[in-house]
Order: C-alpha cells, then sequence, then structure tokens
C-alpha cells in the first residue's frame, strides 16, 4: 500500500465517530424481547440538512454474514470511494456504517446469551438498521443504501419497506429471491455442522465445538474464488499452507453460536413478490465468478425486468474479480457506481 494511501485511510478514519446505539425492549418478528439490543456504529462525514433540517448527503453501508461496518474501511473499498472527487467523498457525504445484530461488537450470541440469544432474521436485522438510522443518528432520508453480500439482501428489503425514506439503492451480490438450491444447502450444512456436533452442547459449550472447524471450511469454498487462489496459491505446499493459516485464523476469530446464528438469519428473505412495487432507482451489480450467486442459473434476468428502474450489472471474470468478495473491490464497478450516485444527486 503506498504512503499516500495510508495517509487518505488514517484520515478518513480519523474523521469518523464510533459509538454504540440502544434500543431497549427490542421485539424480534419471532416475539422475543431482548431488554437492550446494541447495534455498534461508525460514521463517516458529517450530515448536511437542508431548510427543512432533513439531512441530503447521507449514505447507509451494509456489511455481509460475518462482517462489520469496519470492513469499509478497507483500502479496496474506501480507498477507491471515499476520497476527495470520489463518489462517496467523506467531505461531502455522510456515511454510516454500522455493525449488524449478531456482528462485530454489536449485540450477538457470544456476549453471553449463547443459544438463549433471540433467533433474529433478516426482518429484524433491517428493522434494527432503520432505528439507528432515524432515532439514534436522526436521519429520516437516506440518498443511498447500498450493501454487499447479506448487506445487499438488506438493501433490496430497504428498497420494498422503506421507498419514502431513500433515494435509491445499490445490491452488490446477491439475488432478489429467496435463497435455494447450492446456495441454500451450503448454509443448511454449516447450520449442522454446528449443531450435530455433540461438542456444541447445545450452544453452551467450553471451548469451540469442532464442527466450526467444517463450517468454516465451507463457507471457505463458498467466498473463493479459482483465479485468485491459483495466484496466491500455485503449488501444492503453498496452497496447504494458506488454508492451514485461514482456517487457523478465522477459527480462533469465530463463535460457533455466532456464526450458526448469522447464517440462520437468511432464512425469511424473499422480496420477490414485492419487486414490482420498488419505486427507487436500484444498481444491482454481481460477478461472473460468484459461487453464492453463479449467473448461469439465469435468476437476475427474469427478475430484474419486474423492478420499475432498475439496471443490472454483471461483472466478467477477470484478474482483478474476486468471486463472491468482488462486492467490496470497488475498483472493479466503481465506474457504475459513481453516475449512479451522481444521478442521484442530480434528481434530489
Amino acid at each position: 500500500m503506498s504512503a499516500g494511501m495510508l495517509l487518505l485511510l488514517a484520515a478518513v478514519a480519523a474523521q469518523g465517530d464510533t459509538a454504540s446505539f440502544v434500543i431497549n425492549n427490542f421485539r424480534f418478528a419471532s416475539g422475543e424481547v431482548l431488554p437492550e439490543l446494541r447495534l455498534h456504529y461508525r460514521t463517516l462525514g458529517r450530515p448536511r440538512r437542508d431548510a427543512a433540517g432533513l439531512a441530503r448527503n447521507a449514505v447507509l453501508i451494509l456489511h455481509g454474514t460475518g462482517g462489520s461496518g469496519g470492513q469499509f474501511l478497507s483500502p479496496l473499498f474506501a480507498g477507491e470511494l471515499y476520497g476527495a472527487g470520489q463518489a462517496l467523498d467523506t467531505a461531502t457525504h455522510y456515511l454510516i456504517l454500522p455493525d449488524n445484530i449478531g456482528h462485530g461488537r454489536s449485540s450477538k450470541p457470544s456476549d453471553g446469551l449463547r443459544a438463549r440469544f433471540p433467533r433474529y432474521a433478516y426482518e429484524d436485522m433491517v428493522t434494527a438498521q432503520y432505528r439507528l438510522v432515524t432515532e439514534g443518528l436522526h436521519v429520516t432520508h437516506l440518498l443511498l443504501v447500498m450493501g454487499t453480500s447479506m448487506g445487499c439482501m438488506h438493501s433490496w428489503l430497504w428498497a420494498e419497506r422503506y421507498p419514502d425514506a431513500i433515494d435509491g439503492v445499490v445490491p452488490l451480490a446477491c439475488i432478489p429471491t429467496q435463497i435455494a438450491g447450492r446456495n441454500r444447502t451450503w448454509r443448511r450444512m454449516i447450520i449442522d455442522d454446528i449443531r450435530t456436533d455433540p461438542d456444541w452442547k447445545g450452544g453452551d459449550y467450553a471451548s469451540q465445538p469442532r464442527g466450526l472447524r467444517a463450517a468454516l471450511e465451507l463457507l471457505f469454498i463458498a467466498g473463493s474464488a479459482p483465479l485468485v487462489l491459483q495466484q496466491v496459491a500455485p503449488t501444492r505446499d503453498s496452497a496447504d499452507a494458506y488454508i492451514t493459516r485461514w482456517l487457523e485464523t478465522r477459527f480462533a476469530e469465530t463463535d460457533a453460536n455466532d456464526l450458526l446464528y448469522q447464517v440462520d438469519a437468511s432464512r425469511d428473505y424473499d422480496p420477490r413478490p414485492a419487486l414490482d412495487r420498488i419505486a427507487v432507482p436500484v444498481l444491482a451489480i454481481n460477478s461472473a465468478d460468484d459461487f453464492i450467486n453463479p449467473p448461469e442459473l439465469g435468476l437476475m434476468e427474469r427478475l430484474i425486468p419486474k423492478v420499475k428502474r432498475a439496471r443490472y450489472v454483471l461483472i466478467p471474470t477477470s484478474e482483478r474479480t474476486r468471486g463472491h468478495g468482488t462486492h467490496t473491490v470497488a475498483a472493479v464497478w466503481k465506474e457504475y457506481f459513481g453516475p449512479f450516485v451522481a444521478a442521484l444527486e442530480r434528481t434530489r
């Protein structure tokens, strides 16, 4: 990383605020209630309000399964979008980067409740995001909601549930229909790897169950891309060393209950029936080498025409793409993203 990039990222991080918003007696869709739901978040830039006091430059950026808002400070993302004159220049935009329920420094099973933590779903996560933005940050309107992977799916739900609160959405790396086929089966296997391990003990384990390792192996395959792996591990020995390091690192920093809940939360996702009611502009971006959302299914081509003001971009496989992880490599798709954001700003 260049010295200039380091200075840019340091400056971006320094200008932000990090805090937690607490929602008392949060009621989940299941009917369960958590006395205190903590949502950790980071903001970059400052809201610019009009004469009526409405913020006009706020952007909500939503992370994927197992991630956190902090991932959007990486050079691959922030270095391409947050600088002077870039699409999400933090001198002119107010960026909101939350840790979702069950993730990062927000409330999650490993805080102490373990398997007694409410069984949250995407509906709950989006509700909590909305309350953070409106009640916690006093932002009643967003220029843009964008998200990667799980956050991609959340952005579709925002377009359906809160159309009057947003100007547009950019879903990165997902499909707007319920999770089925191979996408559902590998998720189900991750859940079963953990739950069927006797060491899991109903969630009250003293040390991480062995099933967590098998679950992480599936997660690795789902998020991998063959071109990238061939480059970073071009020999048998380097490949063995690479996956050994990856598994050891992820196993040490992952909690089995947290991962189980994170993967299980997608069970209620299905925006397809209401796609024709989405009124805001949509820029949906997937990559051709995405194992989780393979283009050969043809689902996006059948679904996007149902959305009145949507554009779908499929990024071809290349040396720059990263499989499912292309969603965070902004250099690959910012040529589409920048004009979309500029168009939203012109029509305000």
